[in-house]
C-alpha cells in the first residue's frame, strides 16, 4: 500500500489537529501545574527559555542533540561525547521535552548549553532555530516534532535520527498517519536498530536514507563497564558479600523479593533493593517491608551492614552496583509497563533476572533467546524465581555460564556510535 497517497487536504486537517494538540498540551499541563510536580517543573521550566537561549548568539558553530527522556540522553550521550571529542570547535546543546531528562542531567558537563525544548510550533520552532542556528541536529530515538523537523528541513540543516526503532503499532503505519509520514520524510538520514524497522519504513515509502545502525545504548552500557567502580561505600560493604541486586524495582517486583527473603536468609545472600521511584514514603513503606535491611546513606555515614537487606536511597547508582552482583534482576517486568533496561545489568556478564512482561522491549527478548537471561513464569513466579536461585547455588557453573552469554550478547551489538560519526566524517556534516 502507498500510504502517500493522502490528499493534501487530510494532511492539512492532520495539521490543524496537531496544533491543537501544541496548544492545548501546556494549558492542561498548567492546570495541572499546583497539584503534579511533574507538570510543575515542565511548566515552570519553559518560563524565560528563549531569554536563556539568547546567551547562545555569536558563540560559534552549534550541534544540537535533542532527547525526550532521560533513557534517550542515555542512549544519545555516546555520540554527544564523540561529536564533542571530534568535533571540539562546535558547541553542543541539548535539549530534553520532559522533567525526568531536564532535572536529572541539568549540570551535566559535557554540553555547552542544557534545557527544555520549547513547545512546538511554527514561531517556537522559527525562533529557536534563529538563536541556535545549528550546523547539525541529531534527534534520538522517538522524536518528531512537526514544525522543528519543517523548518529544519526548509533551512537545509542536516537532520540525523539515530537508534530508532519502529513497531507495527505506530501511528506512521495506520491510515491515519498521514502527518507522522511526512515527518519522516524530514530526516536527512535515519539509523535504525534493526531490519524489522527498515523494512516497516519501507512498507510506506521510506528506503533510501535508512540505514541499519545498531542501538547506542550499547556503546553507552559498555563505557560504563569498562570505567573503573569510582563509589568507595559500594567497594567496601560489597567485597566480601554475595548480592543480588534488584534494580529499578516497583512494588510487584518487592512483593517477590520479600517472598524468597526468609531463604535467601538462609542461604547468606543480601538483598539489595534500587527502588525505580525514591520518595520519601516509598523509602518508609520499604523499611517497613524490610525492617533489617539498612540504607545506603547511613553506610555512606560510616555505619557498618551487618543486616540482610540494603535499600538504595540515593539516585544514579544503579548502573554501577550492577557489576556487584552475584545475580541481577531487573524490574518492571511484573508490571504492564514492561520491564527495564537489561542491558545496565547484562554488561557486567553476571545472569540476569526478569518478570514475564518483556514483550515490548527487544533487547530484553533477544537477551533471554541468547539464554542470557531468565524469565520468570507469569502464573508461578515466586516458585520459579526460588528453584533458579536454589539451583544455580548448587550448580554455580550454569549460572557463570548464562552470565558469560549475557556479557557477549551486549559486546556483540556495539558500535552504533562509530556507525553515526563515520556518517558525519563521510558526508562532512561537520567540519574541523
Amino acid at each position: 500500500m502507498n500510504y502517500f497517497c493522502a490528499g493534501a487536504k487530510s494532511i492539512r486537517l492532520s495539521q490543524l489537529f496537531y496544533q491543537f494538540f501544541c496548544w492545548i498540551y501546556p494549558l492542561l499541563l498548567r492546570l495541572a501545574a499546583p497539584f503534579n510536580p511533574k507538570a510543575r517543573a515542565w511548566v515552570n521550566g519553559r518560563k524565560g527559555i528563549f531569554d536563556r537561549l539568547e546567551a547562545l548568539r555569536g558563540k560559534g558553530p552549534m550541534v544540537w542533540i535533542h532527547c525526550a527522556s532521560l533513557g534517550e540522553f542515555e542512549q544519545g550521550r555516546p555520540i554527544l561525547e564523540s561529536v564533542r571529542k571530534n568535533y571540539p570547535a562546535y558547541r553542543i546543546v541539548l535539549t530534553f521535552f520532559s522533567p525526568s531528562g531536564y532535572e536529572a542531567q541539568k549540570h551535566f558537563t559535557g554540553a555547552d548549553f542544557i534545557d527544555y525544548l520549547p513547545m512546538d510550533g511554527p514561531r517556537n520552532a522559527k525562533r529557536f532555530l534563529e538563536v541556535v542556528e545549528p550546523k547539525l541536529v541529531i534527534f534520538v530515538k522517538y522524536e518528531f516534532w512537526f514544525f522543528y523537523l519543517k523548518k529544519l528541513f526548509y533551512r537545509n540543516i542536516p537532520l540525523l535520527l539515530v537508534s530508532a526503532y519502529f513497531r507495527p503499532s505506530m501511528s506512521f503505519f495506520k491510515w491515519y498517519g498521514q502527518l507522522s509520514r511526512k515527518m519522516l520524510t524530514r530526516f536527512h538520514h535515519i539509523f535504525v536498530q534493526e531490519e524489522t524497522s527498515k523494512m516497516l519504513l519501507e512498507r510506506i515509502g521510506i528506503v533510501q536514507n535508512v540505514e541499519i545502525g545498531g542501538d547506542t545504548r550499547f556503546d553507552r552500557v559498555l563505557a560504563i563497564a569498562q570505567q573503573p567502580a569510582s563509589d568507595p561505600t559500594a567497594q567496601r560493604i560489597f567485597s566480601n558479600r554475595r548480592a543480588i541486586v534488584v534494580g529499578s524495582s516497583w512494588p510487584a517486583d518487592e512483593a517477590l523479593w520479600l517472598s524468597v527473603q526468609p531463604w535467601l536468609n538462609e542461604s547468606g545472600i543480601a538483598l539489595v533493593l534500587v527502588p525505580h521511584e525514591v520518595s520519601s514514603n516509598h523509602l518508609q513503606a520499604l523499611q517497613k517491608q524490610f525492617p533489617t535491611a539498612r540504607r545506603f546513606s547511613e553506610l555512606e555515614a560510616g555505619q557498618e551492614w551487618h543486616s540482610e537487606g540494603l535499600i538504595v536511597d540515593r539516585v544514579g547508582l544503579l548502573a554501577e552496583l550492577y557489576r556487584y552482583g552475584w545475580i541481577n534482576y531487573v524490574g518492571g517486568g511484573l508490571t504492564s509497563g514492561g520491564v527495564h533496561n537489561v542491558l545496565e545489568a547484562a554488561v557486567y556478564a553476571r545472569p540476569v533476572i526478569t518478570g514475564p512482561r518483556i514483550e515490548k522491549y527487544r533487547e530484553a527478548v533477544e537477551l533471554a533467546e541468547a539464554k542470557g537471561s531468565q524469565t520468570l513464569e507469569e502464573e508461578k513466579t515466586v516458585t520459579h524465581l526460588q528453584e533458579t536461585l536454589e539451583n544455580w547455588l548448587k550448580h554455580p557453573q550454569q549460572a557463570q555460564e548464562m552470565g558469560d552469554r549475557a556479557g557477549r550478547y551486549v559486546r556483540e551489538r556495539s558500535g552504533a556510535t562509530a556507525r553515526v560519526l563515520r556518517h558525519i566524517q563521510e558526508n562532512r556534516l561537520l567540519t574541523n
